[in-house]
């Protein structure tokens, strides 16, 4: 692992990412209807068809507190069928990521989830080993959209296979739950969206005049910022299009900042109105 982290700073809130791991899916599954010649130029893929995508969960210094976005892959958290079947190449380094900024996992006050699939919420339990499962963050608080926990807990047909139990049943005395939104410290607010699950949310950040936004799944990667381009993963595309659509273009008048947890390219960027990258942060490689 690097000796150093990349970090943004929006106003007086610090926001560094963190090691959570690395996964190889089919670029297909990634752009849904789009055609490879046009998602490939953008985000190329391997000789599987397989894209690369980081799983790194955001720290939040803010207000004294430190906040934490998406929680990472885990470490030993998939069966070596899992591994293959999501081509996971590197596992969480969450740990080592936050004693490189002299902290722990206990040192975490919030957690704020977007989404429970499980490439965002492994990270929240780990496994001792007796192989018994345990809350990494047992001093935090976890910010989960109401409609998200419900169907955590009571998966249908075709989320069962991403929301697992191991995931919900040991953090399930640290949930906190709200509706349409909210302002978890000032100037940091979950947003229900929708689209990608049911109770997907994005997190804006603003602070002295800057903002940032992370939009989480329905705007995965930077390769993704047509509203038009979204995943076969999504649940509920056309919530999708509509809300990427709505809030791309009000963010981008006000000179966001758009974050990225799964980008293997990009840690953030700005946009101009022309749809042009007048600002970037790559991933250090």
């Amino acid at each position: 692992m690097s000796k150093s982290l990349q970090s943004l700073q929006i106003g007086d809130i610090t926001l560094t990412w963190l090691v959570g791991g690395l996964t190889q899916l089919d670029g297909g599954a990634m752009f849904g209807v789009v055609p490879k010649p046009l998602w490939s130029r953008r985000y190329p893929s391997n000789e599987l068809n397989q894209v690369p995508l980081r799983s790194d969960p955001i720290l939040i210094q803010a207000h004294g507190k430190n906040l934490l976005l998406e929680s990472g892959m885990g470490n030993n958290r998939l069966t070596d069928k899992q591994k293959r079947n999501y081509g996971l190449v590197q596992e969480s380094q969450i740990h080592e990521s936050l004693a490189l900024l002299g902290l722990s996992v206990e040192d975490i006050h919030l957690v704020l989830m977007t989404h429970m699939h499980y490439d965002h919420s492994n990270g929240l339990v780990s496994i001792n080993e007796d192989g018994e499962l345990y809350s990494t963050f047992s001093q935090a608080k976890i910010y989960v959209n109401q409609i998200e926990w419900d169907e955590m807990r009571s998966p249908n047909i075709r989320s069962r296979n991403t929301y697992w139990k191991e995931n919900w049943q040991p953090i399930q005395q640290q949930v906190l739950t709200y509706e349409d939104s909210v302002e978890v410290l000032p100037g940091i607010t979950l947003i229900h969206t929708g689209g990608h699950s049911d109770g997907h949310a994005i997190l804006v950040i603003e602070s002295q005049g800057k903002k940032a936004c992370h939009m989480a799944d329905i705007m995965p990667t930077h390769a993704h910022q047509n509203p038009l381009w979204v995943m076969a993963y999504d649940d509920y595309p056309m919530q999708s299009i509509y809300a990427k659509e709505k809030l791309l273009k009000a963010f981008i008048q006000e000179n966001v900042w758009f974050t990225f947890y799964h980008d293997a390219f990009y840690r953030a960027i700005r946009w101009n109105e022309q749809g042009e990258v007048i600002d970037s942060i790559p991933v250090e490689r």
